[in-house]
């Protein structure tokens, strides 16, 4: 056997279920071990256990004491996981009601057929999306648990730990995972790997909460999948849904200014233990004909049904196979308890029996079916003894029968394997006879190829197979992993593909920008100032803006062609005097009160009943929540309550209590970063104000003579983007945790929408001379020799303002 790959860093690895199951003696009543065979545990565990790491998982049963203690491998077990000390596992325990919701109804109801691309199948339901989200929160924190339980155990001598997030179950974990350690400062690497298909865009949409699920993912350093279709589908739902930045050629995505790798990784079996149970295994079928064996999980995905009309339709057109070739089906029982799956047994069962029945002859019968499990040794000997392999799902992410099938066929001359284009070994196998299930007839015609396929072809397309399954075993892909991770011990060379996207250049936004804007439209670039302007800082007096943005936006504010509107939560007076631009609009407190270029001034009617409010809260908020380092800012027409510098175990109470006292008062509680806003109930925000401005500046049609630009970072400019949605090109600054957003794009930082800014500058600045739509006026570019790059125009046009409609 290959040798185990080894780590840098201790492994933690997090499954849904543990490498082991956990069953109750029925004299002793004592919980008791047993092992999983498993390829994945075969390659996994010796890695965790030479590394001191730990495995975080479900336990395979509901304890009535989760405190139970886990019993120590059977001192006979010489599995893979007899040296996984008990201290070394952390059990996940799940109310029943609530597994049930998140393991039958989201992951195997809503998943599994949804990213095997059959959505009509999928059900969607809110309540076991709760159930899910709530499941791997609780993974996320015992993941945590174990991370504490390894720094306790080895402090910092054990290198950067590895996180290894394993399959559909648990796509959300790794974000609340990196925000502790983000927020406890201990490093680590986080991976993750999809054990199934990845659907393209057109399925994913479908699920509704879809982004969630992205930014989930994306919560790691690495993705990685089977094939590279997949990690293709992956990098273009990121793009398409989440509005981030992507290489599709590195296969990277930018998600809040971090760099996600997304990597395929195939799959491998253990190869040397399958060529061993072939070689060892007795003679199981006794007889002379030709065995076409299928082996599967009797589930939907597999293709089944197709499988035995196609050996129907084989026997119609090829009657020469009859009593020469026998169809040996082995169906694995699956969610017995579904009635899908209920029905897809009854269906089979009636197939089968319609086949026999017209075909079978004294002696023979066409198909042999067995509904049950099989020993591995009984496997190994059908792999062995077979002269076809059928593996034909209508969609699997890799399907390793056709692995295991190709590692135990040692006779002389060998089999052939048959593989559906549908699966990933379908992508690997290139010397198997490709079939498609849904082609009955062509199916048949593979089939009948197989049967009589000659011995000296069947042999090299064999060697080729097996040449490839015994170099790629799954030690290969573990060591593929720990590298792609950066976490492999004597890694012997550099990563193929790039790891880090390149920074946000001009060039980034032509694509999107320029076929928006146009030549001959005007645009209005709304922008807020916190975290989208400024970088976040801990004191908002500490916000200032980069000189070079203030000097960009100060050459864009001369251009005719350009308006800007800086719109802010903080109040008007203070964003004025952050930005310090003459001759453009600020709109403070979330645009309850806007400044406009020529001085006048609006200000959004307060109830007379909140403006003593606002004071009688202002010192409730002072004199019971402002400790540890929280404090109110006083806005004028609202208020914020900051807690960045509070503590992170404090912030909860401190955040809670100050919430309902804002409610408790008549205001609405708002979120922020790192701040809670209270503001008075009125039918008003960033949105409201933002159509106010553009009304105001360009007239009751404006949506039909300008081009709008968003930008902002905060909860509060929602509210603009949703407003403007279909009417602006609209970017969402965003961090590393999961953020809901109606933008269209995503940037990672303040410098990314500097970069944004100066692509609008380039932009306007290559324009060449045209004629107002709206008036007879010419405006002229010319090229300037100085090293603003500004704009002269010999005469400017400015609509007339309207007066905004009463409120």
């Amino acid at each position: 056997m290959a040798d185990v790959a080894s780590s840098t860093g201790s492994m933690i690895v997090v499954s849904n279920r543990l490498p082991f199951v956990l069953k109750r003696n029925a004299l002793t009543q004592l919980l008791e071990r047993k092992a999983s065979a498993g390829g994945l545990v075969t390659a996994v565990a010796p890695v965790v256990i030479q590394s001191g790491g730990l495995w975080v998982g479900w336990p395979g049963i509901h304890l009535n004491n989760p405190n139970e203690p886990i019993p120590e491998s059977d001192p006979n077990d010489k599995t893979p996981t007899a040296g996984l000390l008990s201290k070394k596992v952390v059990s996940v325990h799940i109310n029943a009601d609530v597994f049930d919701s998140y393991y039958n109804g989201c992951c195997n109801g809503t998943f599994w057929p949804l990213f095997h691309s059959m959505p009509d199948r999928a059900l969607f339901s809110a309540d076991n999306w709760k159930c899910y989200y709530d499941v791997n929160q609780l993974f996320a924190d015992k993941t945590i648990e174990a991370f504490d339980k390894l720094i306790a155990e080895q402090g910092n001598s054990a290198g950067t730990p590895l996180i290894w997030i394993h399959d559909y179950h648990l796509m959300l974990a790794a974000n609340w995972v990196r925000q502790v350690a983000e927020e406890r400062d201990l490093r680590c690497k986080l991976g993750f790997f999809l054990h199934i298909p990845f659907p393209p865009w057109d399925i994913f949409r479908l699920f509704p909460w879809a982004d969630e699920i992205l930014q989930g993912m994306l919560g790691n350093d690495m993705v990685g999948f089977h094939i590279e279709d997949y990690c293709l589908n992956f990098v273009d739902c990121c793009q398409r849904r989440l509005g981030c930045r992507v290489d599709r050629k590195a296969l990277l995505v930018e998600h809040g200014g971090r760099t996600v790798r997304v990597r395929p990784l195939p799959i491998g079996i253990p190869y040397d233990r399958f060529v061993q149970l072939a070689s060892n295994a007795p003679k199981v079928m006794l007889t002379n004909q030709k065995i076409i064996l299928g082996v599967d999980r009797l589930d939907y995905t597999k293709g089944l049904v197709h499988r035995l009309k196609a050996i129907e339709t084989l026997f119609e057109k090829y009657p020469e196979h009859i009593e020469k070739a026998t169809m040996l089906q082995i169906s694995v029982p699956s969610r017995t308890d579904v009635k899908e799956y209920q029905d897809l047994k009854e269906e089979m069962d009636q197939l089968v029996g319609r086949i026999n029945g017209r075909f079978t002859t004294y002696n023979w019968s066409p198909i042999r079916y067995i509904y049950g499990c099989v020993s591995q040794d009984e496997l190994a000997a059908f792999y062995r003894d077979a002269a076809v392999a059928l593996v034909t799902p209508l969609r699997d992410g890799m399907n390793l029968v056709a692995k295991e099938f190709v590692a135990c066929q040692i006779n002389e001359p060998p089999g052939v394997l048959i593989v559906s284009p549908f699966a990933g070994a379908g992508e690997m196998m290139h010397e198997a006879l490709i079939c498609n299930p849904y082609e009955i007839n062509a199916a048949a015609e593979v089939i009948h190829r197989a049967l009589t396929m000659p011995e000296d072809e069947r042999t090299l397309r064999m060697n080729y197979l097996r040449r490839r399954e015994k170099l790629h075993d799954v030690n290969y892909w573990m060591r593929s992993f720990l590298k792609a991770m950066g976490s492999l011990i004597d890694e012997d060379g550099d990563e193929v593909r790039p790891t880090t996207m390149q920074p946000v250049t001009m060039d980034d936004f032509d694509e999107y920008l320029a076929k928006y804007i146009g030549h001959t439209h005007k645009l209005a670039l709304l922008l807020d100032y916190d975290g989208t302007l400024a970088p976040i800082a801990p004191h908002p007096d500490l916000a200032i803006m980069p000189e070079e943005t203030k000097n960009v936006l100060e050459r864009l504010s001369n251009m005719p062609d350009v308006y800007i509107a800086i719109i802010s939560g903080r109040n008007v007076n203070n964003v004025k005097s952050m930005v310090g631009i003459e001759g453009i609009t600020y709109a403070g407190s979330h645009g309850l009160e806007i400044l406009h270029p020529d001085g006048s001034k609006f200000v959004h009617p307060m109830p007379v009943e909140f403006e003593d409010k606002v004071t009688e809260l202002l010192k409730a908020l002072q004199d019971q929540v402002c400790k540890d380092g929280a404090w109110v800012e006083n806005k004028g027409a609202l208020l914020t309550f900051h807690y960045r510098e509070t503590p992170v175990q404090k912030r909860e109470a401190l955040v809670s209590r100050a919430q309902q006292m804002i409610v408790a008062a008549g205001f609405k509680a708002g979120a922020a970063h790192c701040a809670l806003e209270a503001k008075p109930p009125v039918q008003w925000n960033k949105g409201r104000a933002s159509i106010y401005i553009l009304r105001t500046a360009f007239g009751v049609d404006w949506s039909e003579r300008i081009r709008i630009i968003y930008a902002g970072d905060d909860v509060t400019d929602e509210d603009a983007m949703e407003a403007l949605k279909g009417m602006a090109a609209t970017f969402r600054v965003t961090s590393s945790h999961i953020v809901k957003t109606a933008a269209e794009r995503r940037l990672p930082s303040t410098d990314s929408v500097l970069t944004m800014l100066k692509w609008v500058e380039r932009h306007f600045s290559r324009r060449e001379v045209r004629r107002d739509p709206e008036s007879n006026l010419l405006y002229r570019r010319q090229s300037s020799s100085k090293t603003n790059g500004g704009l002269k125009t010999e005469m400017s046009y400015t609509p007339k303002a309207v007066t905004p409609e009463p409120l």
